[in-house]
């Protein structure tokens, strides 16, 4: 284990990584509220911090040099997905809980997205159409987002409703507001323009969290899925 503590708290929701050319790991804390291990698996803990809005997500760096971690950015509602920039300055980051993609510079330091405004970071993609997962580097500068489940009326009306969600959060599982089965994945340039939108209505290929994208395939991730999805690359 190389950290399971970043200023004296633990790291409760280890998620994302990608790995810097000099060794550095960054990754996602997803929720210090709701750790998979006390609440039934990572799609329990991610729909009950997500329904709670508590926003206490994390992006982390782990030197492996003096195996010191730092926190990157903090205030986040669900910290998903992390890539690189090619230049390795900026970390491309999925807030699933708000709907969110973000690009924050590296070298930030405990910088609280969720209360103030920062150069150091900004929104490249807001008000999504479902929830943001998994953040993968494709071919040709492009960077590859999944959107694991599509948004839900029921909680967004939640949104300024914290008595209701805290009621929510009672319920049992089979009365969540979990939302209906929706592929949809899509490509992005680093400034923010989408290059590809690939969606599939049936939801047939449930839970598309992400693309890993090779010269012929794509390859596509699922959180429940029973076989490996993929499709031909369009040229």
């Amino acid at each position: 284990m190389l950290a399971d503590k970043v200023g004296g708290q633990p790291i409760r929701y280890a998620d994302a990584v990608v790995v810097a050319r000099d060794g550095t790991v960054y990754f996602s804390d997803a929720s210090t509220r709701f750790a998979p291990a006390d609440w039934g698996g990572t799609f329990e803990a991610s729909v009950l911090d997500i329904i709670e809005q508590s926003a206490t997500g994390r992006v982390l760096a782990y030197d492996p040099a003096t195996k010191a971690t730092r926190i990157v950015a903090r205030g986040l509602a669900f910290a998903n997905g992390v890539a690189l920039s090619a230049d390795e300055k900026n970390l491309f980051v999925a807030e699933t809980g708000k709907y969110r993609i973000w690009k924050i510079d590296v070298q930030a330091r405990d910088l609280d997205v969720g209360n103030a405004t920062s150069p150091q970071a900004s929104v490249l993609f807001d008000n999504l159409p479902g929830y943001p997962d998994n953040l993968m580097r494709g071919l040709d500068g492009k960077v590859w987002a999944g959107l694991v489940k599509p948004r839900n009326p029921a909680v967004d009306k939640m949104a300024g409703m914290p008595f209701l969600r805290s009621v929510t959060l009672r319920l049992p599982r089979a009365l969540w507001p979990v939302p209906r089965p929706y592929g949809h994945v899509f490509a992005f340039s680093e400034e923010g323009k989408v290059l590809a939108d690939l969606q599939d209505a049936t939801g047939a290929y449930p839970e598309t969290t992400g693309i890993t994208e090779t010269r012929d395939r794509l390859y596509v991730q699922s959180l429940h899925a029973r076989g490996l999805g993929w499709l031909k690359r369009m040229p």
